[in-house]
C-alpha cells in the first residue's frame, strides 16, 4: 500500500516484514514523527514571530529551517526518482515545496510540505494497521507453551515453560483451559471443546477427542489437553495462512496496473498545464502566478487515485479472512463478481462427505460380515470418502482386515486388491462390468440388475468382487450440509446462471442430493476427465466458471476452473496451495458472501477513482484561476485521502450480518438440545 508520497518517508514495505525489520520500521516511523513534529514547531515559531515583530526578517528564519527539515526528504527521494528515470508525485511535491521556497514564501513552502508529510505518515500508519487487522483476524500464535519433559517410571509428569519458537515436531505440549494451542498438532490424551474461529471463521467451538487434529492459535475451552506437535511456527496453518493473506495484498489487480500504465504520462501532462497557467498568470497577475502554479502542483499529487484500489484490496481480504474464506490473489477477488456458472462436486463439498453404511447386500452363501471384511482388506489403504466408511465399520465390528499384498486405485473407479489366492476389486458398476472386471455375463447382468432395482435406488453403492465373481453389495448414505440448499438460493439471486452438480456416484443418489438443494442441474456417474469436459464446455459457452471440490480429487476441474475453491481446507496443504481460494471451513455460505464481497469491493474501488478525479480535476481549475492557495490545496488533498481511506474501511465490515445470523441459529440450537436433554432427563 505505499504509495508515492510513502516512499519520499518512508522505506520500501513491499517485503515480507520480519520481526528485525518490523522494529526497523518502527524506529524509522518514530524517527519521522519526531522531525516532522520539530519542523511544525518551528512554523508555529515562524508565525509568532510574525504576528509579534511584524517583520518578515524574524518569521523567515525558523520558516527557513522548518523546510529544510521537512522539505529535504521530499526533495531527494523526487532527485532520486529522477535518477531512475522515473517523474512521479515525488516530483510534484518537491517542485511545490522548491517554488515556494525559491520565491520566499518559507512558511508556504514548510506549510505545504508539513501538510505532505502528514499525509504520507497517515497512508504509512494505514498500511501498517491494514496488515495488524489480518494478523488479528487469524490471532497470533502465544509466545509460551508447556512443554512436557520426558518423566522416569513412577514419576508425575513433569514440564517446562519455553518460548513457543523452540518447539520442533515430536515435542508433546500441555494445553490448559484457557489457553491457546502453540502449535499444529495431534491429540494423545484429553478431550475439550476448542474455538476455532480465529483460523476457520466457525461461529461454534468444536469437540476434539483423543486423535483428532489441532490448530495453532486456537483456543482450548474446557478441558485439558496434551497435543503431540506435528507442525511448529511459520509451517503451521496460522502461519501459511498469515503468510498467503500478505502475499495476496502485494499482488496487484488489472485495475492497477491500468492506472500505472498511464501514470508515465500524468506528470508531464501536468507540468505542462502549470506552465501554461504560469504563462498566462504571468502576464495578467504577476502577483499570484507563482502561488497559482505551486497550488496546481499540490492538488495534482494523486494520492487519493493511487491509494484507492489498495485499501478496499486489502479491507477486502481483511473482511473475507474474519470469514475463514482466504483469498490467495486480489486477481480472484476482483474475478469472483463476474462469475456466471459455478460447478460443484458433491461428496465433502454439497454432503459432509463423512459417510456411513447403511446396507450390507451380500449374495447367497456369503455372510455379511465377510462381505465388508472382504471390502475393508481392499479399500484400506486409499483416502476416498467411502473407502473410510467402509474400512471404520469393519474396525467397529472387529473384523480381521488382513493387509493386502498389492494394492491399486484405479481413479473414479475402484480399487483392486491381492489376498494371497484371492483377487478382490470393489468399485462402481460401470467398472466391474468391463472386461478389466473378469467377470462373467451372468455376473454382469446380476449387477445392472441390483443396479436397476428400487432396493439400491438413493443408496451409494460399491459392488464387492472376489476371483472374479460378486460377492454382493454395500449401500452408503451422505448428508447434506444443512446450509447448502439456501446458499443455492442466494447464488440463484445473485444471478449466477448455471449451477451444475458433478459426481461419480450413480444417478438416483444425484437426483436426491439435487432435489434437496434446489439444483435443477447434475451429472452423475463422472470421471474426472468428464467434469474438465464440463467445465471446459461452459467456458468455451462464454461462461466464467467457479470449480468448488474439496481440494484434493478432480484437480484437472479445478485447475481448469477460472476460479477454483477448495472446500473444508484447514490442515489440508494439498487444499491450500491447489486452489486460488481456500475455505477454512466448510460452510457453504461463504460462496454467496464471496461472491458480494468481491462486487462491493469493485464498487468502492470505483467510488474511490471517482472521488480521486473530482478532486484533481475541480481543485486544478480552481488552484488554476487563483480560487486556491497553496496551503489550503495540501489542506484538501490530506482530506481526499482521508475519504478515500474511510469509504474502503467501510468493507472490513462486510460479513458481519452472516456472523450473527450464524451465531443467532447456533445459540437456538444449543438452546434446543438443552431443552430437548432436560425433558429426557428422568424425575427424582
Amino acid at each position: 500500500m505505499a504509495t508515492a508520497t510513502l516512499s519520499a518517508i518512508a522505506p520500501d514495505q513491499s517485503t515480507e516484514p520480519s520481526v528485525a525489520a518490523d522494529a526497523t520500521a518502527g524506529r524509522v516511523l518514530r524517527f519521522q514523527i519526531g522531525t516532522t513534529l520539530v519542523g511544525a514547531t518551528l512554523l508555529v515559531c515562524s508565525l509568532v514571530a510574525q504576528v509579534l515583530w511584524k517583520t518578515d526578517f524574524h518569521a523567515a528564519i525558523p520558516a527557513a529551517l522548518a523546510v529544510v527539515l521537512l522539505g529535504a526528504p521530499l526533495i531527494v527521494a523526487a532527485v532520486a526518482d529522477l535518477v531512475k528515470g522515473e517523474a512521479g508525485m515525488n516530483a510534484l511535491v518537491a517542485l511545490a515545496v522548491f517554488g515556494a521556497a525559491a520565491t520566499g514564501r518559507y512558511q508556504e513552502s514548510a506549510a505545504i510540505a508539513l501538510f505532505m508529510i502528514v499525509s504520507g505518515l497517515i497512508e504509512k500508519r494505514t498500511a501498517i494497521g491494514a496488515q495488524a487487522s489480518i494478523e488479528s483476524l487469524i490471532k497470533l500464535s502465544p509466545t509460551k507453551a508447556h512443554r512436557l519433559l520426558a518423566a522416569t517410571e513412577g514419576d508425575a509428569d513433569r514440564e517446562e515453560l519455553v518460548e513457543a519458537k523452540e518447539l520442533r515436531p515430536g515435542d508433546v505440549v500441555r494445553v490448559r483451559p484457557g489457553d491457546n494451542i502453540p502449535a499444529d498438532g495431534r491429540i494423545l490424551r484429553g478431550t475439550s471443546t476448542v474455538n476455532q474461529a480465529s483460523i476457520t471463521g466457525e461461529s461454534l467451538p468444536v469437540d476434539k477427542v483423543t486423535g483428532d487434529e489441532a490448530f495453532g492459535g486456537t483456543i482450548n475451552l474446557t478441558g485439558v489437553l496434551d497435543i503431540e506437535v506435528l507442525k511448529a511456527g511459520a509451517d503451521t496453518l496460522l502461519g501459511r495462512v498469515k503468510d498467503l493473506i500478505l502475499q495476496a495484498e502485494r499482488t496487484r489487480t488489472p485495475i492497477m496496473r491500468l492506472v500505472d500504465q498511464y501514470a508515465v504520462w500524468y506528470t508531464p501532462t501536468v507540468l505542462m498545464l502549470v506552465g501554461v497557467v504560469l504563462f498566462f498568470a504571468l502576464r495578467s497577475d504577476p502577483d499570484t502566478a507563482f502561488s497559482r502554479a505551486i497550488a496546481m502542483l499540490v492538488v495534482a499529487c494523486p494520492s487519493a487515485l493511487i491509494l484507492a484500489t489498495p485499501t478496499a484490496m486489502v479491507a477486502g481480504l481483511s473482511a473475507a479472512a474474519r470469514l475463514g474464506v482466504l483469498v490467495k490473489s486480489v486477481v480472484t477477488l476482483e474475478a469472483a463478481r463476474n462469475l456466471t456458472a459455478i460447478v460443484f462436486d458433491k461428496t465433502g463439498t454439497l454432503t459432509t462427505g463423512v459417510l456411513s453404511v447403511s446396507r450390507l447386500a451380500p449374495v447367497e452363501g456369503v455372510e455379511p460380515a465377510e462381505l465388508l471384511r472382504l471390502a475393508a482388506i481392499a479399500e484400506q489403504d486409499s483416502r476416498h470418502p467411502v473407502a473410510r466408511a467402509v474400512t471404520e465399520m469393519a474396525r467397529r465390528a472387529n473384523l480381521s482386515i488382513e493387509r493386502p499384498g498389492a494394492f491399486e486405485e484405479v481413479a473414479g473407479r475402484g480399487v483392486i486388491a491381492t489376498l494371497g489366492d484371492e483377487r478382490i476389486l470393489v468399485g462402481r458398476a460401470s467398472w466391474l462390468a468391463d472386461p478389466e472386471g473378469g467377470l462373467d455375463p451372468t455376473e454382469a447382468a446380476r449387477i445392472a440388475e441390483i443396479q436397476a432395482s428400487d432396493e439400491a435406488d438413493g443408496l451409494s453403492v460399491l459392488y464387492v468382487v472376489r476371483n472374479g465373481r460378486l460377492a454382493g453389495w454395500i449401500g452408503l448414505e451422505d448428508n447434506a450440509r444443512p446450509e447448502a440448499a439456501e446458499a443455492v438460493d442466494r447464488l440463484k439471486q445473485l444471478g449466477l446462471q448455471r449451477l451444475v452438480i458433478l459426481t461419480g456416484d450413480r444417478t438416483s443418489v444425484a437426483r436426491r442430493v439435487a432435489d434437496q438443494m434446489h439444483f435443477s442441474e447434475f451429472k452423475a456417474e463422472v470421471l474426472p476427465h468428464e467434469k474438465l469436459e464440463m467445465v471446459d464446455e461452459l467456458k468455451a459457452r462464454g461462461h466464467r466458471v467457479a470449480v468448488i471440490g474439496d481440494g484434493v480429487n478432480d484437480a484437472p476441474a479445478l485447475a481448469a476452473g477460472d476460479i477454483s475453491i477448495a472446500m473444508g481446507a484447514a490442515g489440508s496443504d494439498v487444499a491450500i496451495h491447489s486452489a486460488s481460494i481456500a475455505l477454512l471451513n466448510s460452510n457453504l455460505s461463504r460462496i454467496p458472501f464471496l461472491i458480494e464481497l468481491s462486487r462491493r469491493t469493485i464498487a468502492v474501488i470505483r467510488q474511490n477513482m471517482a472521488i480521486g478525479v473530482l478532486f484533481i480535476v475541480v481543485f486544478l481549475a480552481l488552484a488554476g484561476a487563483g480560487y486556491v492557495s497553496p496551503v489550503t490545496a495540501a489542506l484538501v488533498h490530506v482530506a481526499s485521502g482521508l475519504v478515500v481511506i474511510f469509504n474502503s474501511a467501510r468493507l472490513v465490515r462486510c460479513g458481519e450480518a452472516l456472523e450473527q445470523e450464524e451465531a443467532d441459529r447456533a445459540a437456538a440450537e444449543q438452546a434446543s438440545r438443552r431443552r430437548g436433554a432436560g425433558r429426557a432427563a428422568p424425575r427424582g
